[in-house]
């Protein structure tokens, strides 16, 4: 069985819905699971459940000992979101083929497109990551010890967006692999906030050899990420030249109004949720009228004048 999974709380509601519009416009049938970021889920798994049939992760009780135990072998300090790496339990649910997508993420494509690629090899995903180096995945102590080889550094990848199938990774070899990681915290480049992107570069470089980036098997991928001002929107697609995007991925990039393809993600936001459109236009902060203007502009001329300093003619 192929589908989805994604990590979600009631926190990112909005984003998790504007992402299930988006992959429903072109999947509107892929099974698609939910993993709880944490205990505070109930609300989003509703609401997507209602409007997009996604399904609550079977096995609670899984997810609950494998955050368990993630925090029994990472030391206190060493991991800002634990609960980040709550995404790893996709190898062990009931897909056998899955994607998995984060919620900061549009979809512009079939995800049976993407999932094409798990032919060719175990672990895939599609991104330029590998431009930028190791950085927010691994440090120098990595290279100056020749923990992977040159080649298998051109595999790092962004752990927003990737897919394999449940065969590629045991519970042993995970658990064995996080504690490799726990006893070497040098290796990892943290400074950017990644949590889970440093320590699930090490396991799949570690423990699954059959690995495949899109953009490299597919000449002329376009980008994905949000920081990117050069897309151009189309109705509701986004182009890189001519080539529409598969995806686009905030990534650390404001989310919020005035954002970068705001209104892209709103027409999405409200697509299947039109008295949430209704609500959300009747509670946008009103404009200034014309005298508040007025006279705030007064204001700050007069504020400006004050800081002036006196001199004594």
């Amino acid at each position: 069985m192929r589908g989805v999974y994604i990590v979600a709380n009631d926190k990112v509601s909005e984003n998790a819905i504007a992402l299930m519009s988006s992959l429903r416009s072109h999947d509107p049938d892929i099974p698609v699971f939910l993993i709880p970021f944490d205990d505070h889920h109930q609300n989003v798994a509703r609401q997507l459940a209602d409007m997009y049939g996604v399904q609550l992760f079977p096995d609670l009780a899984f997810l609950n000992t494998l955050t368990q135990t993630i925090g029994e072998i990472f030391p206190q300090d060493f991991l800002a979101l634990p609960n980040k790496m709550r995404k790893l339990a996709a190898w062990f649910g009931p897909l056998d083929e899955f994607l998995y997508i984060d919620t900061d993420i549009l979809f512009f494509t079939t995800v049976t497109d993407t999932l094409s690629y798990l032919e060719q090899a175990d672990f895939i995903w599609c991104d330029y990551q590998f431009k930028r180096g190791l950085k927010d995945v691994f440090s120098k102590v990595v290279l100056a010890q020749n923990i992977f080889e040159p080649r298998a550094l051109e595999d790092v990848f962004n752990s927003g967006l990737w897919g394999s199938r449940k065969s590629a990774l045991t519970i042993e070899q995970l658990y064995e692999t996080l504690k490799e990681c726990a006893s070497h915290k040098a290796y990892f480049d943290f400074s950017s906030g990644c949590t889970d992107q440093p320590i699930m570069n090490y396991l799949v470089l570690k423990t699954i050899p059959r690995r495949l980036n899109i953009v490299k098997a597919n000449p002329g991928e376009p980008g994905s990420w949000g920081g990117n001002p050069k897309f151009e929107q189309r109705g509701e697609q986004l182009f890189d030249d001519n080539r529409p995007l598969r995806y686009l991925h905030w990534a650390g990039t404001p989310m919020e109004p005035g954002g970068p393809y705001r209104s892209l993600w709103t027409y999405y936001r409200y697509l299947n949720d039109p008295e949430g459109k209704a609500y959300a236009a009747a509670n946008q902060p009103k404009p200034p009228s014309s005298f508040r203007r007025l006279t705030e502009g007064v204001k700050d001329k007069l504020r400006a004048t004050l800081k002036k300093p006196y001199k004594i003619r």
